[in-house]
């Protein structure tokens, strides 16, 4: 029941999230105008609602189930409480090769630029299993590993802005995560892999619990520990590299979502999975939210947003650990 009541909880915080999001920015939209926009009758807020805010609200939400999940499944099969899709590098990658488009190929067709950052975080996950030692994906090995990778990547993009200034207003928006000026193409573009991989992930959510008992007493109970581990990475990064190509490099949901989640439901999959789903949701409307009242009439990317609500947890998450290995 208490998990259920944190799910229904979660699902509400996420629709009145919705609303202010739909009413909040620049112009902003009264209640009765939102819902005669939204019941599809005349009212002046109608295009602004449906073709700005209303996509941009379903791309958060959709980017928030995906990197919440990816960090739920990461910190799993890892056995790392600090892992993430931006801890480890795959975020990183999808950022380096989306960088290298919009230097080295101004003129490249929009669709070329997510589907470079989904080669860019597949491409991280090669690297990091290529190096993993024995190819046995040890936790300790794969999170070391990962970081190293992450900071080779990092140091690519440094360079690609040093190596081009001129271009790099639109890089430095994209790396820093962005929903302005998303719009219905990207929900197409985005929705497809969400409604196909976030049920795959929940239905793994039985050897999500096993990798629990660690190797050894996965093994003991018949699971393929390095086979499943490596299908489940897959799974992680399809679901991080589809969020990042549409909206960007955003850091910390993965990372706090997850956690958030255990502290209100604990370690059984079944339920955090669809908990910290909703939450990245809720932590991605809430940056939006607050990116656009900030500065009116300009806006705060998300991702720097999320940073600042995500960089405080994050020490205190290092803090904790570092108490408990004392």
């Amino acid at each position: 029941m208490k998990r259920m009541v944190a799910v229904l909880i979660s699902f509400l915080l996420f629709l009145s999230l919705a609303a202010i999001s739909l009413q909040v920015g620049a112009v902003p939209v009264p209640l009765r105008e939102l819902w005669a926009s939204l019941t599809f009758q005349d009212s002046p807020a109608s295009y602004i609602v449906l073709q700005y805010r209303l996509p941009r609200v379903i791309i958060a939400a959709l980017a928030g189930f995906g990197l919440a999940a990816a960090g739920a499944i990461l910190q799993s099969i890892i056995r790392n409480p600090l892992a993430s899709p931006d801890v480890i590098g795959i975020t990183k990658g999808a950022g380096f090769t989306a960088a290298a488009v919009i230097f080295l190929f101004p003129g490249a067709p929009s669709y070329v630029l997510p589907v470079a950052a989904f080669a860019g975080a597949f491409g991280a996950l090669l690297i990091l299993v290529l190096l993993s030692r024995r190819m046995t994906l040890s936790p300790a090995s794969f999170a070391l590993v990962g970081v190293a990778v992450g900071a080779v990547f990092q140091a690519g993009i440094q360079y690609l802005l040093v190596k081009h200034p001129s271009d790099v207003n639109m890089a430095l928006l994209w790396m820093s995560g962005s929903l302005w000026g998303r719009g219905w193409d990207h929900v197409g573009l985005l929705l497809p892999w969400i409604a196909v991989l976030l049920p795959v992930a929940w239905l793994n959510y039985g050897k999500l619990n096993v990798f629990q008992l660690g190797d050894e007493g996965s093994s003991a109970l018949g699971l393929n520990v390095p086979k499943q581990r490596l299908l489940l990475l897959l799974l992680a990064v399809a679901l991080t590299g589809s969020s990042v190509a549409a909206v960007g490099s955003i850091g910390f949901v993965g990372l706090i979502a997850p956690h958030i989640a255990r502290l209100l439901v604990g370690g059984r999959h079944q339920w955090l999975l669809p908990l910290a789903a909703l939450i990245g949701a809720d932590l991605m409307l809430i940056g939006d939210i607050v990116g656009r009242v900030l500065i009116i009439p300009r806006e705060v990317p998300v991702g720097i947003t999320t940073a600042v609500i995500g960089a405080p947890y994050f020490i205190y998450l290092l803090r904790r650990e570092r108490l408990k290995a004392g």
